[in-house]
């Protein structure tokens, strides 16, 4: 937690600096008054002094009045800091995963990665702000305090060497027992998080198997042990707010006790006792705001930890160090002996896959299930690195390249067309920000989904959900192949983009793709046969290696895998 506050607090030091200065004042403040206090009462209210009372109460009033102020001035910039503190950690952890592959995320998983990115930020937000008003002013106060009770009178003093001793082996014991819970408290929280967003993301597949109640359970289940390891924790800190107000009364009454007899014998005086109560109390009381603060340390720190492992993971994928200067220009895709292991697997999901996707052709990639379609078309962008072998872009391999340059040559629509919360033409423009209401409307008409946009009351202002929710799964990926066209790239990669397609559709998209792709290499991953039976070029994947390459005429020919594929779907007179 230290190199985190070091690291994030750093550019505020000269802020720092100026609360330091205000918090020592109002401690300054704090402990002068006692004194003063006493003065009034030992050379004013015992001896009849009217005009030194209301000469000393007038300066009281300006000194409180000073360190008032100071306090003020120091919480408005210790919360003003802390708010900025947690801006940076939160942009810097989200720089960070934006840089992550999907190795990475999977890693974290996408609800931890919230919850550090919100809930334990706010945790170390929360100690930053307290111990700005709180942690630097307290021991200013207590060590001030302690020397002063010294100077009030010796012998009472020692009753300082029993009490705070014991207040600090109360809060150790204490929070030695608690800070283990806070980890698994994250852990929980990450699972309760985990569990939600799977059940709002799967309601349709929930309801349709009628299994809210099992899901209820799942929810219930990571709740109680959350709620459980919450209440560990709460039981053993209701402990310490009763014991520490005990010890502070008990030793108010043993100063009352042990200065009453002094006062008696005439070795001390009143105001000196009052003096010497108010010293001890502020002692004690800043002892107990310590506390509160270290009441936040052990879960901040676990918070801490878990940020501080995102901002030391090291993405898989990285920038080259040398990146090339040719730059694609004809997007031509070459897979060059690829092999590629996917972390912790035992098996390679691609093996000695060699195939080149050329400009103004069509490009099937085909097979079953698993057999790694989707995984060399995640190769192509970066997503994931090549175990072995090479993929190349007009003749320079994809790790030489810059991300931008790179990621530019790509117009890709995945297997779940994802759509943004805002309206069809922020979705569009996603693909091209600069993008006209003629370019979007065209892109439309080429992805048939001009018609029904047109449907729409608000045309291309309407609005859509997150996810596209409010959408049917055909107008989603409608719109999300639209946005890709818009792009206008080198590479077009539509990832079994057509699958919710009706046939009549399916067929009118790819004759207008056609017209518009006629310079472009375009990769066509699919299911369904008559999707990629006119492709010049159909790759047939089976067990992570190419089973044939070909035309649909040379495949059915050559190909037994082909052959079962295209039959399973299409009778002979079809399929010829």
């Amino acid at each position: 937690m230290i190199r985190l506050l070091r690291q994030f607090l750093h550019p505020y030091r000269q802020t720092l600096v100026i609360i330091v200065l205000l918090l020592t004042v109002q401690a300054l403040g704090q402990l002068y008054l006692p004194n003063l206090n006493a003065s009034i009462i030992n050379e004013g209210v015992l001896k009849g002094d009217t005009d030194f009372i209301l000469r000393t109460g007038a300066f009281m009033l300006i000194v409180t009045a000073v360190f008032t102020v100071a306090g003020v001035i120091a919480v408005y910039y210790s919360a003003r800091t802390a708010m900025r503190f947690g801006r940076d950690v939160r942009l810097s952890l989200f720089e960070r995963v934006q840089g992550f592959a999907l190795r990475e995320v999977n890693e974290f998983t996408a609800p931890s990665l919230i919850t550090r990115n919100t809930n334990d930020v706010q945790q170390i937000q929360m100690l930053v702000v307290m111990a700005l008003t709180t942690m630097i002013s307290a021991p200013i106060v207590a060590v001030g305090g302690i020397f002063m009770a010294m100077h009030e009178d010796l012998r009472l003093s020692a009753l300082l060497l029993v009490v705070v001793p014991l207040l600090l082996l109360v809060i150790g014991l204490i929070v030695f027992r608690a800070v283990p819970q806070f980890q698994v408290m994250q852990d929980r929280i990450d699972r309760i998080n985990l569990v939600l967003r799977e059940k709002l993301s799967g309601i349709r597949v929930i309801r349709a198997f009628v299994r809210n109640g099992y899901e209820r359970e799942r929810f219930a289940e990571a709740n109680d042990a959350l709620t459980a390891t919450s209440l560990r924790v709460q039981r053993l800190f209701a402990l310490m707010m009763p014991s520490l107000s005990l010890i502070l009364n008990l030793a108010i009454v043993a100063v009352l006790w042990f200065g009453g007899m002094l006062v008696n014998d005439g070795s001390l005086q009143i105001g000196n006792l009052t003096a010497f109560i108010a010293y001890v109390t502020q002692i004690l009381t800043s002892v107990m705001m310590a506390v509160m603060i270290v009441v936040m340390i052990p879960r901040a720190a676990a918070s801490a930890e878990r940020i501080q492992e995102v901002l030391d993971t090291e993405p898989a994928i990285r920038e080259p160090e040398h990146p090339s200067e040719v730059l694609p220009t004809a997007g031509v895709v070459e897979f060059r002996d690829v092999d590629f292991l996917y972390p912790g697997a035992e098996q390679p999901v691609l093996q000695g896959v060699n195939f080149t996707c050329s400009p103004g052709q069509v490009t099937a990639i085909v097979g079953s299930t698993g057999v790694g379609k989707t995984t060399a078309v995640n190769l192509m962008s970066r997503l994931y690195d090549v175990s072995g072998g090479q993929v190349l872009i007009d003749g320079v391999d994809v790790r030489e390249l810059p991300f931008e340059s790179l990621w530019a040559a790509f117009g890709a629509v995945p297997q779940k067309a994802f759509l943004f919360r805002g309206t069809i033409a922020s979705n569009l423009r996603f693909g091209k920000p600069e993008a006209t209401e003629d370019e979007m409307w065209a892109a439309l008409a080429t992805a048939q989904a001009a018609d029904f946009v047109r449907e729409m009351p608000e045309g291309l202002a309407a609005r859509i959900d997150q996810g596209g929710a409010n959408l049917s799964g055909g107008q989603r990926q409608r719109i999300a192949i639209a946005r890709a066209l818009i792009r206008k790239p080198l590479i077009y990669i539509f990832d079994d983009s057509f699958s919710a397609l009706d046939f009549t559709t399916d067929a009118r998209l790819r004759s207008a793709l056609r017209e518009q792709t006629t310079n472009a290499t375009v990769i066509i991953v699919a299911q369904r046969v008559s999707t990629v039976m006119t492709a010049e070029q159909i790759v047939v994947f089976d067990g992570g290696r190419i089973e044939g390459i070909g035309s649909h005429q040379e495949l059915l020919e050559t190909c037994e895998t082909y052959r079962e594929i295209v039959f399973s779907q299409l009778t002979a007179t079809e399929a010829a």
